[in-house]
């Protein structure tokens, strides 16, 4: 008798407890009050008088094997061994006595890892994964994230913004990256070029078909054998599409863009979350250093820190001020696209920083 197939584990989170920091584990839940005494250090004083202090850096995201090493050498000189990620790329680091502060921060600085990102900064850039590890890029993320935080690193390590900044970026229109102040995201402007005589030896046609959310493609026959065709009329050009069925290519060195958004907000501090809207399409995909895009998030930037009020968020300056105003500050053109024209979105009309008719 065959022995039963193992089960996977549904184990969910992994329980944060058993590395937690003594000083977190002990006071877990009673913290009297935390300030922050510069930029990228976190002090968080418990009700019993406990005292911690979280030191943050920037990474690279993509991680090799010294880079990750190293820092856990730092976190073992400096910090006990108690180290964590951000779900933004950031490194924590956590001491008990503010003596151990400034050996860790200038140990960092000499490995070049800035400290910052606190606060009403430019937090470090969430991204997907790229030409690394995604199936379906059309751009490397964590190239324009290296491209970018180059240009934005004094925004990092000061806290000069009215409000704290969140931007992503994404390799696709799937958007993993979430929502953000500034989300830099690619856009296929054309439908997948289809090579026929390799889809019936490559692609699982039910499975392609299941995957287009618009339910675009439907089985052809094209020059006797099977294939795959699209309607263009109902195509979004997403490239959901491509993993599946690699000869549907989509990925264009011409007509695949970028396009920025603004105003995209996770949280629901002193206003509610919202979707981040469009700023700007068809910036061209420009590696290694993707200046065009640079130049259009550093204006935004720059719009946004002087003429925002305290504690703004970005989405929340620009419900203030309203679209037309905040082209006319920016100097981004304002074309017909951005204008919010479908019925379906009666009912989130009034909920909506779209100019609408």
């Amino acid at each position: 008798m065959s022995a039963k197939p193992r089960m996977p584990d549904e184990c969910g989170v992994p329980d944060p407890m058993p590395l937690m920091h003594p000083v977190l584990k002990k006071n877990f839940g009673q913290w009297k009050y935390h300030d922050r005494p510069r930029p990228g250090v976190l002090h968080h004083v418990a009700d019993g008088g406990d005292e911690i202090w979280t030191v943050k850096a920037g990474t690279q995201r993509q991680m090799d094997i010294y880079s990750i090493r190293t820092l856990c050498d730092i976190a073992d000189e400096h910090a006990g061994g108690h180290v964590r990620f951000t779900v933004r790329s950031n490194i924590e680091f956590m001491v008990n006595s503010f003596d151990k502060v400034q050996p860790l921060i200038d140990r960092l600085g000499e490995e070049g890892y800035p400290v910052g990102g606190t606060g009403n900064s430019i937090s470090m850039i969430s991204h997907t994964q790229g030409w690394l590890h995604c199936d379906i890029p059309a751009t490397d993320a964590s190239g324009v994230v290296k491209s970018l935080m180059d240009e934005l690193y004094e925004d990092f390590i000061n806290e000069e913004m009215p409000n704290r900044v969140k931007i992503t970026t994404s390799c696709c229109q799937i958007n993993c990256g979430g929502q953000g102040d500034i989300a830099i995201n690619i856009q296929h402007t054309k439908p997948p070029k289809i090579n026929h005589d390799l889809v019936a030896n490559v692609c699982e046609r039910p499975s392609v078909i299941a995957r287009c959310p618009v339910a675009a493609i439907r089985p052809a026959l094209v020059n006797g054998k099977p294939s795959l065709e699209v309607d263009e009329k109902k195509c979004m050009c997403c490239g959901a599409c491509y993993p599946p069925c690699p000869p549907m290519q989509i990925n264009d060195p011409e007509h695949s863009k970028i396009a920025i958004w603004v105003g995209g907000k996770h949280s629901s501090t002193r206003s509610k979350p919202a979707f981040h809207k469009l700023v700007i399409a068809n910036l061209p995909n420009n590696p290694p250093h993707w200046p065009e895009v640079a130049e259009v998030v550093k204006n935004i930037l720059k719009t946004y820190k002087e003429n925002a009020q305290a504690w703004e968020r970005m989405g929340e300056w620009i419900d203030r001020i309203g679209w037309p105003r905040f082209f006319d500050l920016t100097g981004l053109p304002f074309t017909k696209y951005h204008i919010e024209d479908w019925h379906g979105s009666r009912s989130s009309l009034n909920a909506s920083s779209h100019l609408h008719f």
